[in-house]
C-alpha cells in the first residue's frame, strides 16, 4: 500500500475506533500498532515503552499538573466573585456596559486558571444571574461568556501551550509570553463586539445604573488586589526571567493556597477535592499524551508525515491558502474532539508540513491554540458549550447560535496574526535577545 492512501487508510480507523466509543488515548496506541505492524519490521513493543517513557517524563511538563491544581483551588475561592465587584463600577459608562464584565473578568480568571472550561464555570456562576437580573439580553451575555471564556486557552498559564510546548519540544515559557498579546487583542475585538451591538440595539439596553464617586468606587476595586499580586506573581516571574515555567507553576500553587487561607475558602475537604479533581485531569492529559507520543514514533517509522507533507506541498499552495486549509480542518476536527486531543493527534502529521511551510513554531502554537478556542464554542463537542448549558438549561444548538459572532472574531484574530505575526512573536523576542 502506498503511504498517501495508507495514511487515508489510518484516519478513517482512527476515526472508526473514536466513534466506536474508544478512549482517545487507546485509540491513538492502537492506530500506531496497526501502523507499524503493517508498515515497519520493527517490534512496537519497545518503540511503545520508549515513547511513553520520553514524553511524560519531560521536566516542562512538571509544570502541567502544577498549573491545574492551581486553577482547581482558585475555581474554589472568591476570586470571581471579587472580579465582578471590582470591575463593574469602572465600566458602567461604556456602551455594553456589565456585559464587558464577561470579557474582563474571563480575561483576568484566564491568567490565574489556565483552563477554558474552570474560566467560563466560575465567571458564569456569577455573571449570569446578575446580568439576568439587571435586565440584560440572555443571547448576548451567554454569547459572550461563551467566546470570553476560550481566552482561558490563550492568556498564561495555558494548559494547552504546555500540551503543544511538549509535543513539539518548544519553550514552554516563549509559549506563554506570545500569548499575552494575541489574548489582549481577542478581549479587545469582543469588547468591540459588544460596544457596537450595544450602539445599535439601545432599546434592547436596561436602563443606566445611577453614576457613582470615585470614593464609591474605590472599596471593590480593592478586591482586585490579590488577583492582580498572584498574576504579577505567576506571570512576571516568567517575563523578568526569575522563573521558569515550572518554577512559576509552584509559585502559582503556592500563592493560590495563601488566597484561599485569606479568603477563609481553605478547608481540608475543599483542598483535598481541587487535589484529587487536579489528579484526575493531569492523568487524563498525560493518558493522551503518551497514546499520542507513541503514535508520533509509529508515524515517524513510516514515514507517512513526511509523505503527506510533501503531497500537500505538491500543490504548490501559497501560504495563506494553506492556513485556510488548515483553519477549515481544524474547525472540522473540533465538532468531534477537544483541544488538547486535537493538538496531540495532529501534531506529527501537521509539523513536518508546517515547518517545510517556513512558520515559526511559536507562532503555529498560537494560530493552533487560537483554532482550538474556535472549537470550544462548536457543537457537538464544544467544552465551553456543555459548561453553559449545565448553567442555562438551553440546548447546544441555542448555545452555539449566541456564541456565532464572538466565532467570527475569532476567525478575525486569526487573519490579524496571520497578517502580522509580530502580533505573538515581538514579546517572546523582547524576552529572550
Amino acid at each position: 500500500m502506498e503511504l498517501i492512501p495508507f495514511a487515508f487508510f489510518l484516519i478513517v480507523f482512527l476515526l472508526a475506533t473514536l466513534a466506536g466509543g474508544l478512549w482517545i488515548a487507546l485509540g491513538l496506541g492502537l492506530v500506531g500498532f496497526v501502523a507499524m505492524a503493517l508498515k515497519v519490521a520493527a517490534a512496537p513493543g519497545p518503540v511503545l515503552a520508549t515513547a511513553i517513557w520520553q514524553s511524560l517524563t519531560s521536566w516542562d511538563l512538571t509544570a502541567l499538573p502544577m498549573f491545574v491544581l492551581m486553577g482547581e483551588i482558585l475555581y474554589r475561592t472568591r476570586v470571581a466573585e471579587d472580579l465582578f465587584a471590582g470591575l463593574a463600577p469602572w465600566i458602567q459608562r461604556v456602551p455594553g456596559r456589565l456585559l464587558h464584565v464577561n470579557v474582563l473578568g474571563c480575561t483576568v480568571f484566564a491568567a490565574v486558571s489556565g483552563s477554558s472550561a474552570a474560566t467560563c464555570a466560575t465567571i458564569g456562576r456569577i455573571s449570569l444571574p446578575e446580568l439576568s437580573r439587571r435586565g440584560y439580553d440572555q443571547s448576548l451575555s451567554i454569547g459572550t461568556l461563551a467566546g470570553s471564556g476560550t481566552i482561558g486557552l490563550m492568556i498564561p498559564p495555558s494548559i494547552i501551550m504546555i500540551v503543544y510546548a511538549s509535543a513539539t519540544e518548544q519553550s514552554v515559557a516563549r509559549m506563554f509570553i506570545a500569548g499575552v498579546m494575541p489574548g489582549l487583542l481577542l478581549a479587545a475585538l469582543f469588547s468591540g463586539y459588544i460596544v457596537g451591538w450595544a450602539l445599535l440595539n439601545r432599546d434592547r439596553m436596561p436602563p443606566r445604573d445611577p453614576r457613582t464617586s470615585l470614593a464609591q468606587k474605590l472599596p471593590p476595586t480593592l478586591r482586585l488586589l490579590p488577583v492582580v499580586l498572584l498574576i504579577l506573581g505567576v506571570i512576571g516571574s516568567i517575563y523578568a526571567g526569575l522563573a521558569s515555567a515550572t518554577e512559576a507553576a509552584v509559585v502559582g500553587v503556592f500563592l493560590s493556597v495563601l488566597l484561599s487561607l485569606a479568603q477563609g475558602t481553605a478547608s481540608r475537604a475543599s483542598l483535598t477535592d481541587a487535589l484529587l479533581s487536579a489528579t484526575r485531569t493531569s492523568c487524563m492529559i498525560c493518558f493522551i499524551l503518551a497514546g499520542a507520543a507513541f503514535l508520533t514514533a509509529a508515524m515517524g517509522f513510516t514515514g507517512v508525515p513526511r509523505a503527506l507533507a510533501e503531497w500537500i506541498g505538491s500543490f504548490g499552495l501559497p501560504n495563506w491558502q494553506l492556513l485556510v486549509a488548515l483553519t477549515l480542518f481544524f474547525i472540522l476536527l473540533g465538532c468531534f474532539l477537544d483541544g488538547i486531543s486535537m493538538v496531540v493527534l495532529t501534531t506529527s502529521i501537521i509539523l513536518p508540513l508546517v515547518q517545510q511551510a517556513g512558520f515559526d513554531l511559536i507562532w503555529f502554537g498560537i494560530y493552533i491554540v487560537l483554532v482550538v478556542e474556535m472549537a470550544q464554542i462548536t457543537p457537538p463537542v464544544g467544552f465551553n458549550l456543555f459548561v453553559l448549558q449545565s448553567l442555562t438549561g438551553r440546548n447546544i444548538v441555542q448555545l452555539g447560535l449566541a456564541a456565532l459572532p464572538l466565532f467570527l472574531m475569532m476567525a478575525l484574530a486569526i487573519a490579524l496574526i496571520a497578517a502580522f505575526p509580530q502580533i505573538a512573536l515581538w514579546l517572546p523576542s523582547q524576552m529572550l535577545d
